[in-house]
Protein backbone atom coordinates (compact mmCIF):
# COMPACT_ATOMS: atom_id res chain seq x y z
CA UNK A 1 0.00 0.00 0.00
CA UNK A 2 1.42 3.69 -1.00
CA UNK A 3 0.47 6.44 1.39
CA UNK A 4 0.38 9.62 -0.05
CA UNK A 5 -0.75 11.65 2.24
CA UNK A 6 0.16 12.24 6.28
CA UNK A 7 -3.30 11.38 7.23
CA UNK A 8 -2.36 8.05 6.31
CA UNK A 9 0.18 7.45 8.83
CA UNK A 10 -2.46 8.10 11.80
CA UNK A 11 -2.80 4.24 11.80
CA UNK A 12 0.42 4.75 13.18
CA UNK A 13 -1.25 6.08 16.59
CA UNK A 14 1.20 7.21 19.77
CA UNK A 15 4.52 6.93 18.24
CA UNK A 16 8.04 6.17 20.64
CA UNK A 17 11.40 5.95 19.37
CA UNK A 18 14.08 4.66 21.68
CA UNK A 19 17.33 4.79 19.77
CA UNK A 20 21.34 4.93 21.68
CA UNK A 21 22.37 8.37 19.99
CA UNK A 22 21.32 12.05 18.94
CA UNK A 23 21.17 11.19 15.06
CA UNK A 24 19.79 7.68 15.22
CA UNK A 25 17.12 8.77 15.31
CA UNK A 26 17.05 11.84 12.44
CA UNK A 27 19.03 9.35 10.42
CA UNK A 28 16.41 6.33 10.35
CA UNK A 29 13.15 7.89 11.45
CA UNK A 30 12.75 11.76 10.40
CA UNK A 31 10.54 10.75 7.40
CA UNK A 32 8.05 8.59 9.49
CA UNK A 33 8.14 10.73 12.61
CA UNK A 34 7.57 13.73 10.37
CA UNK A 35 4.54 12.13 8.71
CA UNK A 36 3.27 11.32 12.22
CA UNK A 37 3.19 14.32 13.86
CA UNK A 38 1.41 15.79 10.42
CA UNK A 39 -1.31 13.34 11.14
CA UNK A 40 -2.00 14.82 14.36
CA UNK A 41 0.00 11.73 16.22
CA UNK A 42 2.04 12.23 19.66
CA UNK A 43 5.83 11.61 18.96
CA UNK A 44 8.22 10.84 21.78
CA UNK A 45 11.80 10.28 20.82
CA UNK A 46 14.16 9.12 23.63
CA UNK A 47 18.12 8.70 23.62
CA UNK A 48 20.37 6.62 25.89
CA UNK A 49 22.94 8.61 25.78
CA UNK A 50 24.17 12.39 24.94
CA UNK A 51 27.02 11.09 22.51
CA UNK A 52 29.90 12.22 24.03
CA UNK A 53 32.30 10.43 22.75
CA UNK A 54 31.38 10.50 18.82
CA UNK A 55 34.20 12.86 17.81
CA UNK A 56 37.80 12.12 16.45
CA UNK A 57 39.03 15.53 17.83
CA UNK A 58 38.32 14.83 21.86
CA UNK A 59 40.96 18.13 21.76
CA UNK A 60 38.30 20.46 20.63
CA UNK A 61 35.22 18.24 21.67
CA UNK A 62 35.74 17.17 25.20
CA UNK A 63 33.10 14.92 26.56
CA UNK A 64 31.47 17.92 28.21
CA UNK A 65 31.53 20.37 25.67
CA UNK A 66 30.30 18.22 23.00
CA UNK A 67 27.66 16.67 24.88
CA UNK A 68 25.93 20.43 25.62
CA UNK A 69 26.37 20.97 21.94
CA UNK A 70 24.81 17.72 20.68
CA UNK A 71 22.29 18.61 23.16
CA UNK A 72 21.26 21.77 21.14
CA UNK A 73 21.37 19.90 17.98
CA UNK A 74 19.04 17.26 18.77
CA UNK A 75 16.83 19.96 20.20
CA UNK A 76 16.99 21.65 16.90
CA UNK A 77 16.68 18.56 14.62
CA UNK A 78 13.30 17.89 16.27
CA UNK A 79 11.93 21.29 16.23
CA UNK A 80 12.63 20.87 12.62
CA UNK A 81 10.86 17.48 12.54
CA UNK A 82 7.80 18.79 14.81
CA UNK A 83 8.40 16.32 17.10
CA UNK A 84 8.31 18.30 20.70
CA UNK A 85 8.72 15.51 23.08
CA UNK A 86 12.44 14.67 23.30
CA UNK A 87 14.09 13.36 26.25
CA UNK A 88 17.39 11.49 27.26
CA UNK A 89 18.30 8.42 29.41
CA UNK A 90 21.88 9.65 30.65
CA UNK A 91 23.97 6.85 30.23
CA UNK A 92 27.72 7.24 28.98
CA UNK A 93 28.31 7.45 25.35
CA UNK A 94 29.64 4.01 24.28
CA UNK A 95 28.57 1.84 27.97
CA UNK A 96 25.73 0.67 27.06
CA UNK A 97 26.79 -3.27 26.54
CA UNK A 98 28.00 -2.91 29.94
CA UNK A 99 24.99 -2.35 31.18
CA UNK A 100 22.54 -5.03 32.59
CA UNK A 101 20.11 -5.61 30.44
CA UNK A 102 17.36 -6.05 33.14
CA UNK A 103 17.87 -2.24 34.06
CA UNK A 104 17.59 -1.20 30.67
CA UNK A 105 14.91 -2.94 30.30
CA UNK A 106 12.95 -2.00 33.20
CA UNK A 107 13.43 1.82 32.11
CA UNK A 108 12.03 1.01 28.60
CA UNK A 109 9.12 -0.49 30.33
CA UNK A 110 8.67 1.99 32.54
CA UNK A 111 8.44 4.52 29.44
CA UNK A 112 5.96 2.43 28.21
CA UNK A 113 3.83 2.44 30.99
CA UNK A 114 3.79 6.38 30.51
CA UNK A 115 3.82 7.22 27.14
CA UNK A 116 1.24 3.88 26.43
CA UNK A 117 2.94 4.20 23.14
CA UNK A 118 0.95 2.16 19.63
CA UNK A 119 4.08 1.70 17.78
CA UNK A 120 7.64 1.37 18.93
CA UNK A 121 10.93 2.13 16.50
CA UNK A 122 14.15 1.51 17.35
CA UNK A 123 16.93 -0.71 16.67
CA UNK A 124 16.95 -4.76 15.17
CA UNK A 125 19.19 -7.34 16.65
CA UNK A 126 22.20 -6.00 14.41
CA UNK A 127 21.64 -2.46 16.01
CA UNK A 128 21.65 -1.20 11.78
CA UNK A 129 25.39 -0.79 11.55
CA UNK A 130 26.42 -3.39 14.31
CA UNK A 131 27.67 -0.59 17.00
CA UNK A 132 27.20 -2.28 20.64
CA UNK A 133 25.25 0.33 21.74
CA UNK A 134 22.76 -0.04 19.35
CA UNK A 135 22.33 -3.37 19.47
CA UNK A 136 22.25 -3.33 23.61
CA UNK A 137 18.95 -0.63 22.81
CA UNK A 138 17.84 -3.11 20.94
CA UNK A 139 17.63 -5.91 23.84
CA UNK A 140 16.36 -3.45 25.80
CA UNK A 141 13.35 -2.48 24.09
CA UNK A 142 12.42 -6.18 22.69
CA UNK A 143 12.68 -7.43 26.03
CA UNK A 144 10.46 -4.75 27.69
CA UNK A 145 7.91 -4.75 24.88
CA UNK A 146 8.11 -8.55 25.00
CA UNK A 147 7.10 -8.33 28.79
CA UNK A 148 4.11 -5.17 28.02
CA UNK A 149 2.53 -7.42 25.75
CA UNK A 150 2.82 -10.80 27.99
CA UNK A 151 0.50 -8.19 30.19
CA UNK A 152 -1.97 -7.57 27.47
CA UNK A 153 -0.57 -4.42 25.79
CA UNK A 154 -1.64 -4.04 22.28
CA UNK A 155 1.86 -2.43 21.22
CA UNK A 156 4.07 -3.41 17.98
CA UNK A 157 7.91 -2.74 17.90
CA UNK A 158 9.11 -2.14 14.54
CA UNK A 159 12.90 -2.14 13.94
CA UNK A 160 15.09 -0.37 11.57
CA UNK A 161 16.61 -2.00 8.63
CA UNK A 162 17.86 -1.70 5.32
CA UNK A 163 17.06 -3.12 1.38
CA UNK A 164 19.35 -4.54 -1.26
CA UNK A 165 18.31 -1.67 -3.19
CA UNK A 166 19.61 0.64 -0.71
CA UNK A 167 22.80 -1.37 -0.15
CA UNK A 168 23.65 -1.43 -3.86
CA UNK A 169 23.17 1.88 -4.62
CA UNK A 170 25.15 3.22 -1.61
CA UNK A 171 27.41 0.60 -1.49
CA UNK A 172 30.66 2.89 -2.21
CA UNK A 173 29.83 5.43 0.25
CA UNK A 174 29.37 2.24 3.17
CA UNK A 175 33.11 1.15 2.24
CA UNK A 176 34.54 4.78 2.10
CA UNK A 177 33.31 5.63 5.68
CA UNK A 178 32.89 2.01 6.71
CA UNK A 179 29.56 2.83 8.12
CA UNK A 180 29.07 -0.62 8.64
CA UNK A 181 30.20 -3.82 10.61
CA UNK A 182 30.75 -6.62 8.74
CA UNK A 183 28.03 -8.43 6.94
CA UNK A 184 26.30 -5.56 7.18
CA UNK A 185 24.52 -3.66 6.05
CA UNK A 186 20.80 -6.03 5.86
CA UNK A 187 19.16 -6.95 2.57
CA UNK A 188 15.58 -7.18 3.99
CA UNK A 189 13.17 -8.06 1.01
CA UNK A 190 10.20 -5.29 0.25
CA UNK A 191 7.94 -8.22 1.16
CA UNK A 192 9.30 -8.35 4.71
CA UNK A 193 9.04 -4.70 5.51
CA UNK A 194 6.38 -3.56 7.99
CA UNK A 195 6.69 -0.22 7.37
CA UNK A 196 8.41 1.73 4.05
CA UNK A 197 8.75 5.51 3.71
CA UNK A 198 9.70 6.68 0.76
CA UNK A 199 10.88 10.40 1.57
CA UNK A 200 9.70 12.77 -1.47
CA UNK A 201 11.19 15.63 -2.75
CA UNK A 202 9.81 18.12 0.31
CA UNK A 203 10.66 15.53 2.98
CA UNK A 204 13.77 14.66 1.40
CA UNK A 205 14.47 18.93 2.14
CA UNK A 206 12.90 18.40 5.84
CA UNK A 207 15.27 15.53 6.91
CA UNK A 208 18.33 16.79 5.12
CA UNK A 209 17.63 20.15 7.54
CA UNK A 210 17.22 18.13 10.66
CA UNK A 211 20.77 16.22 9.95
CA UNK A 212 22.72 19.26 8.68
CA UNK A 213 21.28 20.75 12.55
CA UNK A 214 23.29 18.07 14.21
CA UNK A 215 26.46 19.16 12.38
CA UNK A 216 28.94 17.96 14.78
CA UNK A 217 28.20 14.53 13.37
CA UNK A 218 26.63 15.16 9.59
CA UNK A 219 29.13 18.46 8.58
CA UNK A 220 32.31 16.34 7.50
CA UNK A 221 30.16 13.64 6.23
CA UNK A 222 28.13 16.09 4.13
CA UNK A 223 31.10 17.51 3.04
CA UNK A 224 32.58 14.97 1.92
CA UNK A 225 29.59 13.06 -0.10
CA UNK A 226 28.21 16.64 -1.19
CA UNK A 227 24.33 17.62 -0.32
CA UNK A 228 23.13 15.78 -3.70
CA UNK A 229 23.94 12.50 -2.60
CA UNK A 230 23.91 13.09 1.25
CA UNK A 231 20.23 14.28 0.33
CA UNK A 232 19.42 11.23 -1.06
CA UNK A 233 21.32 8.76 0.54
CA UNK A 234 18.45 8.10 3.33
CA UNK A 235 15.75 8.66 1.64
CA UNK A 236 14.47 5.05 2.40
CA UNK A 237 13.27 4.56 5.56
CA UNK A 238 12.58 0.78 6.34
CA UNK A 239 11.15 -1.12 8.93
CA UNK A 240 10.56 -4.96 9.90
CA UNK A 241 8.23 -6.02 12.76
CA UNK A 242 10.04 -7.34 15.92
CA UNK A 243 9.85 -11.37 15.74
CA UNK A 244 6.88 -11.41 18.33
CA UNK A 245 3.51 -12.76 17.54
CA UNK A 246 1.47 -10.68 15.76
CA UNK A 247 -1.21 -8.02 17.94
CA UNK A 248 -4.12 -7.35 16.75
CA UNK A 249 -3.63 -3.91 14.76
CA UNK A 250 0.06 -5.46 13.22
CA UNK A 251 1.00 -3.30 10.48
CA UNK A 252 2.01 -4.70 7.48
CA UNK A 253 1.63 -2.04 5.23
CA UNK A 254 3.99 0.54 3.12
CA UNK A 255 4.00 4.20 4.64
CA UNK A 256 5.31 6.18 2.10
CA UNK A 257 5.57 9.65 0.18
CA UNK A 258 6.35 10.19 -3.36
CA UNK A 259 6.73 7.65 -5.95
CA UNK A 260 7.69 4.47 -5.32
CA UNK A 261 11.88 3.58 -6.01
Amino acid sequence: MIVRTPTHAAALGTVLGVWAHPDDETYLSSGLMALARRAGNRVVCVTATRGEHGTDDPVRWPPERLARTRDHEIAAAMAVLGVAEHRFLAFEDGTLAAVDPARGATLVGELLAEVRPDTILSFGSDGMTGHPDHRAIAGWVAAACRRARDAGARIRLVQATTTARFAAEFADLHERFSVFGPGLPLRTADDDLAVRVDLDDELQDLKLAALRAQATQTGPLLAAVGEDRYRTWWREEAFVAAPFPATNHPVRHLVTTGAHR
